[in-house]
């Protein structure tokens, strides 16, 4: 403790090196040199690769020469190995005359910044750990500035994520400003949290799109989140019923530009880990810094810059490149976003990652890695600073291993931190950083992947794995604290949003003030783009399925003929029953079959477009807009195929209030809607998309009990109240009331009360089915709910 408590004491300084301006904070270690992993990088030729390291002891600041080849200077040209610094201390590395210069200074007071006369204030440290100028400033309104993407805005900001007239900044009469969302798509948060309209004071950050506005002084400074951002992760601690620890005290630095391996044996904590880190669900204990603000509070504002590529994949893979990028765009843009402008930003991502040849292939052609890019380039659309993949090389060969590893190194260093579970070792050389965890959700290694095995004293990967398994009384993670690596490569929390000038401490932002209207969490289009954009996508992958397609088509008439054969020429004693019950199970089966497998194939995407704002009824309701106008066509066909030249009613009369055909094809078509629903709700409840089938074929053989026509329930206590939740049984009784069957067929079976030629019987009959097929949606809706992630879950 005596270490870190000296660190307590020591000041942050802001240190400058060739007009990059970075906080240095008493909680952490820097490395300077030219490696490009190293904290503070200096691209100069005589600076060494490691060239000195930057430390607290004893309540101040150090700077230790680590053994470079030119040296590290005083301002007076002294050669040191070993310096005490302060704010005013300048260092000369490489050469004492002109070598790249180390400027050190204190951190200004959390006030606010006045600037000078005909100057820009150097920058602001509140949300970040790096001292970065503003990318805008202007003066602060005397009435409105309106904020938005459009170009007639008083301040434009070109993000796709930004509605058109976003919201206004306005001052308030009796002095003050506040801020207005204009109904964006998007939202208008103050300090993390969507608001309608608020009061702002100094230091409140107002976010938008990807950037944040802050007042300072008399000026309205505006600092874009462009990617380059740390991610400090403290104490996350996981625990499930039982008291089994799944994380635990999980701490370390992930730094600008970085490409992080998440590594370890099977049950380690590496899924876990992950969605703690994105915030899917949120760890019990510790806590998720994003660029120094609180992952877990701010959340709701941050989750748009925060990528996420599952192993499934995320996109319809019978959609082509090119199409299945432009749904999601829309799925994901504002809906004042103009098409255009969508497929300019489709064709960069589709460039970025090397896709142009294939931009019109069907994905489900693809090889797996390019799959996996296709994926990535899915979340690239709203350009995220952090991007997460879960085993992004898993069943790949080698070489496509190496691929989609290399593509991810130029993706962090194109500007984004990159942090990757994975089980292979094939590419750790192209990381920066590994993280090893041990069996219990505990680091046992973090630092360069180069210096890994060296710590444990194995030649081989496979060596250090197998020792997980075997050495299970060894304490992997006590030993790395108790290492130099730890003390080198792992920090405590850096400077908080308090840090910032002129910002308020987070405490401060969580206070509720007066006149904030509270705005509910916004989705990216409106509830009827959404719907409309989903039926669009679901229709094309569904015309893309040609064997779906030809199940569909082929149904409808094989059945139709089976109870065409039955029915003869005309519905007599012999065939009328018969009949009806082959169309009651045509109509179940065509429906549920349409419907039984196509929530839990999507369940990964479904689980992804949830997290980054789709609607939940507007997905389920675009399965119903689709699947029931399929389903509708088919009970028409399978009717009209069944009885179109068969005499209804030889004994003559209509049916209950319309002619007997036109009755019964309703009563199909609700039965197989209702079945339809029925199949989405054993979709939504299975976990596997192989056990659909068998259980498609239990439900078929349930009706066929149930329906009324192989058994007289109406006299059979507790059997007959259970029939009344089959589809099947009200649309034979229906069915049953339009012939008048009792007439046609007399007997025991057919004396049943719902099958009566009586108009009340006949509402009742079709209103049970519209009562069952509501009743299988809203089970189906809470059905989603639980497969959503645990922030989602409203």
């Amino acid at each position: 403790m005596g270490e870190r408590e000296a660190a307590l004491t020591a000041p942050k300084l802001i240190l400058e090196t060739g007009g990059d301006s970075t906080v240095i904070t008493p909680s952490r270690r820097y490395a300077l040199g030219r490696d490009p992993t190293s904290d503070i990088v200096l691209t100069d030729p005589r600076v060494s690769w490691h060239h000195a390291e930057l430390h607290v002891g004893d309540g101040h600041w150090i700077v230790d020469d680590t053994g470079s080849t030119n040296g590290t200077y005083a301002a007076d040209g002294h050669r040191v190995v070993h310096l005490e610094i302060e704010p005013g201390t300048v260092l000369c590395l490489g050469s004492p005359a002109d070598g790249p210069r180390c400027t050190f200074s204190a951190l200004p007071e959390p006030t606010a910044v006045h600037p000078l006369p005909g100057r820009r204030p150097s920058g602001l440290t509140a949300i970040t750990g790096s001292y970065r100028p503003p990318s805008s400033v202007m003066p602060l309104p005397t009435k409105v500035v309106r904020i938005g993407r459009a170009p007639d805005n008083d301040l434009v900001v070109g993000d796709l994520s930004v509605s058109r007239h976003h919201a206004e900044l306005r001052a308030a009469p009796g002095g003050g400003y506040r801020i207005a969302d204009l109904d964006s798509h998007n939202g208008t948060y103050l300090n993390g949290q969507a608001v309608r309209e608020a009061p702002v004071g100094p230091g409140d950050l107002v976010g938008i799109g990807h950037s944040v506005f802050c007042l300072v002084g008399d000026e309205l400074q505006e600092f874009v989140d462009t990617g380059d951002i740390d991610l400090d992760v403290e104490d996350l601690t996981v625990q499930v019923d039982g008291g089994r620890t799944l994380l635990d005290q999980v701490t370390f630095p992930v730094g600008q530009k970085c490409l992080l391996a998440v590594a370890g044996p099977s049950g380690a904590g590496k899924s876990t880990l992950l969605n703690a880190l994105t915030g899917l669900r949120p760890a019990d204990r510790g806590t998720v810094r994003y660029d120094g603000r609180d992952l877990y509070r701010d959340y709701a504002e941050l989750r748009r810059r925060i990528g996420l590529v599952p192993q499934d994949d995320i996109l319809h893979t019978q959609l082509p490149v090119r199409k299945a990028l432009s749904y999601a765009a829309e799925l994901r843009f504002p809906d004042d976003t103009a098409p255009e402008e969508r497929a300019a930003r489709v064709e960069e991502v589709i460039d970025e990652l090397g896709l142009g040849k294939r931009a019109d292939q069907v994905i489900s052609s693809l090889s797996g890695g390019q799959r996996k890019r296709v994926s990535v380039a899915l979340e690239l659309l709203t350009k995220p600073s952090l991007l997460f993949l879960d085993e992004p090389t898993s069943g790949l060969d080698p070489g496509m291993d190496r691929s989609v590893m290399q593509m991810l190194r130029g993706l962090a260093d194109d500007g984004r931190t990159v942090i990757v579970v994975t089980h292979s070792v094939l590419s750790l050389d192209l990381c920066d950083r590994l993280l090893l965890l041990a069996p219990g959700g505990r680091i046992a290694w973090y630092g360069p992947p180069g210096e890994t095995l060296g710590h444990f004293g194995f030649a081989h990967w496979p060596d250090a794995f197998e020792a997980f398994e075997n050495q299970t009384d060894r304490d992997w993670a006590g030993q790395f604290r108790a290492s130099a690596p730890y003390r080198k490569y792992v920090s405590g929390p850096a400077g908080g949003p308090g840090d910032w000038p002129g910002a308020l401490a987070p405490a401060e932002r969580q206070q509720p003030e007066a006149g904030i209207v509270p705005a509910p969490p916004p989705r990216p289009r409106s509830w009827f783009g959404q719907v409309g954009t989903l039926c669009r996508r679901y229709a094309s992958a569904l015309a893309a399925d040609r064997t779906f397609l030809a199940v569909m088509i082929a149904l409808p008439f094989v059945m139709g003929a089976m109870a065409h054969a039955l029915a003869g020429s005309r519905l007599n004693q012999d065939t009328a029953l018969n009949a009806l019950l082959i169309l009651c199970v045509g109509g179940v089966l065509t429906g549920a079959a349409n419907a039984v497998r196509e929530l839990v194939k999507e369940r990964t995407i479904y689980q992804r477009e949830r997290a980054v704002g789709l609607s939940r009824s507007a997905y389920l309701c675009s399965k119903v807009v689709v699947l029931g106008t399929v389903t509708v066509v088919q009970a028409v066909v399978l009717t009209m195929v069944a009885l179109i030249g068969v005499q209804l009613r030889p004994q003559g009369g209509s049916g209950v209030f319309l002619p007997p055909l036109l009755e019964i094809t309703l009563a199909v078509a609700l039965l197989s809607l209702s079945a339809m629903m029925l199949g989405l709700l054993i979709s939504a409840l299975v976990k596997k998309e192989e056990v659909t089938m068998p259980l498609l074929v239990l439900v078929a053989i349930v009706q066929v009990v149930f329906c009324g026509a192989l058994l007289q329930l109406d006299h059979i206590p507790g059997l007959n109240q259970l029939s009344w939740l089959v589809p099947s049984r009200w649309a034979l009784g229906a069915m049953a009331a339009t012939i008048d069957l009792h007439t046609t067929v007399p007997g025991t079976l057919t004396d049943d009360p719902l099958f009566v030629h009586r108009q009340g019987v006949w509402l009742l009959d079709m209103g049970m089915l519209v009562v069952l097929a509501v009743a299988y949606g809203l089970v189906v809706a809470r059905l989603l709910r639980r497969h959503e992630p645990a922030v989602m879950r409203r």
